[in-house]
């Protein structure tokens, strides 16, 4: 498209529709719906929602590495979210690699360094202590300071094998002499989830929170646990990361009724599960949370303000003047939808969400 252009009658998220005028990748006006000037004007006809472009906190974009990896703009714009973040695909040993990988694609790209070196060229990648090298860890970070934006600790039995809670206690002493937080994925025991708990500060991020494992963060009766509260009050933020085994519509419910809710909404999408589900795309697992009774407001700032906020990047969740565009188009259509989720349990929902386009980096494109 143009370097000037004029979305217009589009709708914001709170019902108002407006124009939005983009000049050599920029937002250079937001005016009434059907006053706008440009070049090129698309009209959406008040049919169509426009936020800022969806970032997803937790994808896996490393496409050499099986069965954790994808191509960059397969999950990234493609599907209607502008920024992804890797969420430790690589480790000291393939970070630089990624970095070039990303250099080709239009999505944006930031990434969570893996506390092991090997990173996810093994799934058991915490089961050997000595692949958890701290000066290695440290020089990369250096190297890719603008882009490594945390650290990714997998914390599961089959992941850290005999080590418990181990790799985590390095990983918060990596954590607090670099100042860079960390994503903690939450699964099996051992170790066990309290001891997990007690570990993560303000800022951290527990990934997978509503899976519905044995050793989750919820009691047989479905009440939070008191340490999962605590952590809560610290600042610890909850990010969704959906995946292929770590999103339970029976625990969702339960965070719902006890007012435990998301602070980010993420897919840990690469390629078995976009191809085969129970992913397929971001639309799809926000979809998940229009039927779980969220408000769209909610939903979709857990995809754009709080995680730019999380990023310490709150351009990225605004629509502004002056601010590069990065934008997403979408509606929410009345259609009979089948949701699975990654227990196998199936609800039909009566929306979904569906992408029509983004304004990636100034340029406009349909999805």
């Amino acid at each position: 498209m143009k370097d000037h252009f004029v979305l217009q009658n589009v709708k914001m998220i709170d019902g108002s529709s407006v124009d939005i005028i983009v000049e050599n990748k920029k937002i250079i006006d937001i005016v009434v719906a059907g006053t706008g000037n440009g070049e090129q004007k698309v009209d959406y006809k008040h049919n169509v929602f426009v936020s800022s472009g969806w970032i997803d906190l937790h994808v896996h974009a490393y496409a050499e590495f099986e069965p954790y990896g994808d191509e960059v703009d397969e999950i990234g714009y493609k599907t209607g979210v502008t920024t992804i973040v890797d969420a430790g695909s690589t480790g000291a040993d393939n970070m630089s690699k990624l970095v070039s990988s990303c250099k080709k694609s239009k999505t944006n790209v930031f990434a969570f360094l893996n506390i092991s070196r090997i990173g996810l060229k093994r799934i058991d990648e915490l089961s050997d202590l000595s692949w958890l090298d701290e000066d290695q860890l440290k020089n990369t970070i250096a190297e890719h300071k603008d882009f490594i934006i945390g650290l990714k600790a997998r914390i599961s039995k089959s992941v850290v094998g005999e080590n418990g809670v181990e790799p985590l206690e390095i990983a918060r002493k990596f954590s607090n002499e670099t100042g860079l937080p960390l994503m903690v994925h939450i699964g099996s025991g051992p170790p066990d989830i309290n001891d997990v708990l007690d570990l993560l500060e303000n800022k951290d991020i527990i990934t997978h929170y509503l899976n519905g494992k044995a050793n989750n963060l919820f009691d047989e009766m479905g009440r939070p646990l008191p340490k999962f509260l605590e952590a809560i009050n610290r600042g610890v933020h909850l990010d969704v990361g959906h995946g292929n085994a770590s999103f339970s519509f029976k625990t969702a419910f339960q965070a719902k009724e006890h007012g435990i809710k998301f602070n980010t909404i993420s897919t840990d999408i690469y390629r078995k599960n976009r191809l085969n589900g129970p992913v397929y795309s971001m639309s799809h697992v926000l979809s998940k949370f229009l039927y779980l009774g969220y408000s769209l407001e909610e939903i979709i700032d857990a995809v754009t303000v709080n995680a730019a906020k999380w990023l310490n990047k709150p351009e990225l969740g605004r629509i502004s003047v002056g601010d590069l565009a990065n934008l997403t188009l979408f509606t929410v259509e009345d259609e009979v939808t089948s949701l699975l989720d990654s227990e196998g349990d199936e609800r039909k929902a009566e929306q979904k969400i569906v992408v029509k386009g983004v304004v990636i980096n100034g340029e406009h494109i349909e999805c």
